[in-house]
């Protein structure tokens, strides 16, 4: 195919893959400024890591005396701060780097299909039936057993589901049944089973939320123009991002794993200042708008979205909010907690109209 020609375009011969590819995959623009882009690897891994750090940290630390609406605010906002990151700050760049009308989509194979949709989809599914292995390897490990005649009862109701006593049992949901241990033995096991459960699902959100800072930090290292604008956005958001994940973290019942928690939030505070100084050893030879870049980008936003969209909608706000048989009823709390999400994910959509 003859190469295409911006300044003598023929428009009986020049493709939609030509012009967007023109565009899209122009040369790198890295401009310089080595002195502040070192500078973003110290003030990155100070911020991501003391934000995630602090509500590990302050749980550990009575002493600190910190009122529980300071919890309660992170873990919310946190939450809010996760799912506009899906939506905001994964899935529309995923779109933009390999969706329909970029010099990705109208390629080849890419232009026969809407992959980045398949992609969000196939790696939602993956994590659900992750999830559910996850939950059914829990019940297996501590002896827990569904009541299945509950679980007939709900899916096919008797002709007697009308009478209303009746009907009010069949709706019940399936209850778990197991042997009675001693007391002792009962909450040493609650405790266990509550890690494995919890753990599982923060994993693979901090799955997903560093492989979309691997990202953002090979962007920030060898950017052009964008580097003065980006700098500063990245920094708020990875406080939020952390907070979130600190805040998450703190809330576990890291009985036995005490070093644990400090492991994770490290993983994360170092992700991104790594990146960056991976990105700065490449500035010469990484052009982040190349079309191998751009697909490599396109996939893992991809792929992060559809991880962070599961664990947002499912993990938090559904588990928090509708499941939860100990969510709080003062309704006060309840409007505090909810107004906590949506400050935190507006804040992030925000932050998200220049990063």
């Amino acid at each position: 195919m003859a190469i295409f020609n911006a300044s003598e375009v023929n428009l009986h011969t020049a493709s939609k893959e030509d012009v967007l590819c023109y565009y899209a995959t122009d040369e790198k623009d890295y401009n310089g400024q080595l002195g502040a882009r070192i500078s973003s690897i110290f003030v990155i891994l100070f911020v991501s890591t003391a934000f995630t750090f602090f509500p590990v940290v302050a749980k550990d630390l009575p002493s600190w005396k910190i009122p529980h609406n300071v919890y309660v605010f992170a873990r919310y906002f946190g939450t809010g701060v996760i799912l506009a990151t899906a939506f905001v700050h994964l899935l529309d760049p995923a779109y933009n780097r390999i969706g329909p009308k970029t010099c990705v989509g109208v390629s080849g194979y890419w232009g026969e299909y809407s992959w980045c949709a398949a992609i969000v989809l196939a790696s939602v599914v993956a994590i659900f039936l992750f999830d559910l292995a996850a939950e059914v390897y829990v019940e297996r490990k501590y002896g827990i057993e569904r009541d299945e005649t509950a679980t007939a009862a709900f899916i096919n109701p008797s002709p007697d589901s009308q009478n209303p006593h009746r009907a009010e049992c069949a709706t019940k949901e399936p209850t778990i049944l197991q042997q009675t241990p001693s007391p002792s033995e009962d909450s040493t096991m609650k405790n266990a089973r509550s890690f494995d459960q919890q753990i599982a699902a923060f994993l693979i959100l901090e799955f997903g939320i560093i492989f979309h800072s691997v990202i953002i930090g090979l962007n920030l290292g060898v950017t052009g123009s964008e580097f003065a604008t980006l700098y500063p956005v990245l920094v708020f958001h990875q406080s939020f991002e952390g907070l979130g994940i600190g805040a998450r973290l703190s809330a576990i019942p890291f009985a036995q794993h005490k070093i644990l928690p400090y492991m994770l939030c490290l993983a994360y505070g170092l992700t991104t200042p790594i990146s960056i100084a991976i990105g700065l050893g490449l500035r010469t030879t990484y052009n982040p708008n190349s079309k191998e870049s751009l697909i490599i980008q396109g996939v893992f936003n991809a792929v992060s979205a559809g991880v962070l969209i599961y664990s947002a909608l499912v993990e938090l706000l559904a588990r928090d909010f509708l499941f939860d048989p100990d969510r709080t009823r003062k309704r006060t709390q309840l409007v505090y907690m909810v107004f906590c999400v949506l400050l935190g994910a507006g804040v992030m959509a925000l932050i998200g109209k220049w990063a």
